[in-house]
């Protein structure tokens, strides 16, 4: 089962996506497009289709199949993220207290910054109690407009 590659250019730049026929593992922003094959596979189209509608603001949650490789822990955190609605936020605390583990609130925060396929799982909805931004894996600018895309 080999690997593919597909770049979709965003309103916040190149997106590079990566996964297999089964579905997509990783999603990064990259400075320039790579070379694109032309045989990228279905879910790879679909992936590109559902992000253009995302960013038209046609498209509020993603059905796009994952294929995510992680710790039980972090696969609970992930699933939590993806039940964020559209143009909201929930704290760090929220997701510990929501997957069951209260206390665990810092590796709530390292899960959501290993989360590999950020915008399709929303972790740019999660921030820190009494709402400042915390990090972001593509930098608290690029946080800053995905949040503000989705409440325009």
């Amino acid at each position: 089962m080999g690997k593919h590659v597909a770049y979709y250019e965003s309103p916040i730049g190149w997106l590079q996506i990566t996964g297999t026929n089964e579905g997509i593992e990783r999603v990064d922003v990259v400075e320039r497009c790579g070379e694109q094959k032309e045989n990228v596979p279905t879910c790879f189209m679909r992936c590109i289709e559902e992000l253009e509608q995302y960013f038209q603001k046609k498209r509020t949650s993603f059905s796009v199949p994952l294929r995510l490789t992680g710790t039980p822990f972090q696969m609970r955190v992930w699933e939590a993220l993806q039940t964020i609605p559209y143009g909201q936020t929930v704290s760090y605390a929220h997701i510990a207290k929501q997957i069951g583990n209260p206390k665990a609130v810092r590796a709530v925060g390292n899960a959501v910054g290993n989360n590999p396929v950020t915008i399709i799982v929303p972790c740019h909805r999660v921030v820190r109690t009494g709402g400042k931004l915390g990090g972001y894996a593509w930098g608290v600018e690029m946080k800053t407009w995905l949040l503000k895309h989705e409440t325009r």
